[in-house]
């Protein structure tokens, strides 16, 4: 699977995204939790990110802001839930520019003869918070998010 896959089923309130890069585990894991990495590759290509906050850790909480070229910032916050491992990762995800709602995520990454199936679960509080945020435009965040991962990940095995 080179191609993101986002399934959003009518009438529930989640989203599974998927993802199989040409990486190993460990160093995917790295990508997800280490911010100067995180930097490299999360958000759509045309907006920069600034971590403020990043406690990889049960309870630690995590905030970013991506800016597009006009100086417009938006906001991302959550919590961590339960250590983060490369077996699961648990947090909450929210967009301050709708706020209130919360999404809770669950991050897996399943390792195979060197390559690594990231799997995204998340679910929201109703379909309509699910639908709100397909219908903002996060696919193509997924997706440019994905591209420059996969990029990122050849870089760092490359070197």
């Amino acid at each position: 699977m080179v191609e993101t896959k986002i399934t959003a089923e009518p009438g529930t309130a989640q989203i599974i995204i998927e993802r199989e890069f040409d990486a190993p585990r460990d160093l995917v894991f790295r990508a997800y939790t280490e911010p100067e990495l995180l930097v490299q590759w999360l958000g759509p290509r045309d907006l920069a990110m600034k971590i403020e906050e990043f406690d990889v850790r049960d309870g630690g909480k995590w905030r970013y802001i991506s800016t597009d070229a006009d100086g417009n910032e938006y906001g991302f916050h959550g919590v961590f839930h339960g250590t983060p491992t490369p077996d699961a990762t648990v947090q909450t995800f929210e967009f301050e520019g709708v706020p209130g709602h919360v999404a809770l995520e669950r991050l897996t990454l399943e390792e195979q003869d060197g390559r690594t199936l990231v799997r995204t679960l998340s679910s929201f509080q109703s379909v309509e918070d699910r639908d709100g945020m397909v219908a903002s435009g996060m696919e193509r965040g997924v997706r440019d998010s994905d591209e420059r991962l996969a990029e990122l990940l050849k870089r760092l095995q490359n070197d």
